[in-house]
């Protein structure tokens, strides 16, 4: 009797896990901060919800790995955000944190869906994320099989001096003076339009951004699937009662917003602290809908008011 011919082994799914370090693992654990171990031996207040957050998250990261391995995936563990990686390979990127994890792991992230669990939902703002602690296990399994719900965001692609800064810009772009204290100084062009600004910078990036700092500035909030850039001014300088015509606009898909810097130290800073570049006096700067979406899963696309904040960055 013949033999049967031997199925193909199945392939296993291929993961990215970028795994966000706590506040309470850096300066606690890792630099053992003598002033952290101060209000520690006190029984700080503050030190005991870092604390809390640390553990939730901690646990969280059990509860993710122990899923992983349980579908027989294969791993890449990215430890921290600011690390840079490879997509082309994988079939899931999973950040287990906050918003700000996902933010920052999106800049490495092409046309591979990626998954956010917030890891302490007690303590963080997750309202990029799919999943939270308690039912990872379930979204992940989901997530592989493609049975969780995909959203498409539209991204920001930023050019300097017409070489491109980045084009993954999921939340926002910051432009200020390195200094919070100093004036920023700029202008703006949009159509065929001018208007030289002073202020304290201003913020510029796609509707998933609007319900953040954009809107604590005095933007609108969006709809998450809308392909419109906005910007915001944030503190203008206006000592003789004027109005900007720029202070808020909404750039179509297809158009560009072009700034030239008047500012000779000033920073371009993209979905928070860790991606950035500089800008000097007469660098000029193109804001416009990046060629490459970006897929979220799990992500409800109807607006909820409140979701974000302008702090949104752990």
């Amino acid at each position: 009797m013949p033999e049967r011919p031997t199925a193909p082994a199945q392939r296993r799914p291929r993961v990215a896990l970028v795994v966000k370090r706590s506040a309470w693992r850096i300066y606690r654990e890792e630099r053992k901060d003598p002033r952290i171990t101060r209000l520690v031996e006190a029984g700080d207040a503050a030190i005991a919800r870092l604390k809390a957050s640390h553990e939730a998250h901690e646990q969280t990261v059990r509860e993710v790995t122990a899923a992983l391995d349980d579908l027989g995936a294969e791993v890449d563990v990215i430890t921290g955000t600011s690390r840079c990686f490879d997509t082309a390979e994988l079939d899931l990127v999973i950040t287990v944190g906050g918003d700000g994890t996902l933010l920052s792991a999106s800049h490495n992230v092409g046309d591979v869906p990626i998954l956010g669990i917030n890891s302490a939902p007690g303590h963080s703002v997750g309202f990029f994320c799919g999943a939270t602690s308690g039912d990872a296990a379930d979204a992940i399994a989901k997530a592989l099989r493609g049975a969780l719900r995909p959203t498409v965001l539209t991204r920001m692609q930023v050019t300097v001096n017409d070489k491109v800064a980045t084009g993954r810009v999921l939340n926002d772009a910051l432009f200020c003076h390195v200094s919070p204290a100093a004036t920023s100084r700029y202008i703006i062009r949009f159509g065929r339009v001018e208007e030289e600004q002073k202020s304290s910078g201003f913020w510029i990036g796609p509707a998933a951004g609007s319900t953040a700092a954009q809107r604590s500035a005095g933007g609108r909030v969006l709809p998450l699937t809308s392909k419109r850039l906005q910007l915001v001014v944030r503190e203008p300088y206006t000592p003789h009662g004027e109005e900007y015509r720029f202070r808020h606009a909404l750039i179509p898909p297809g158009s560009s917003l072009v700034v030239r810097s008047k500012t000779h130290d000033a920073k371009l800073f993209f979905d928070g602290p860790i991606h950035s570049v500089s800008v000097g006096f007469g660098d000029v700067m193109e804001f416009t809908q990046a060629p490459q979406s970006l897929t979220i899963l799990g992500l409800s696309a109807k607006r909820k008011w409140g979701a974000g904040s302008a702090a949104s960055r752990r």
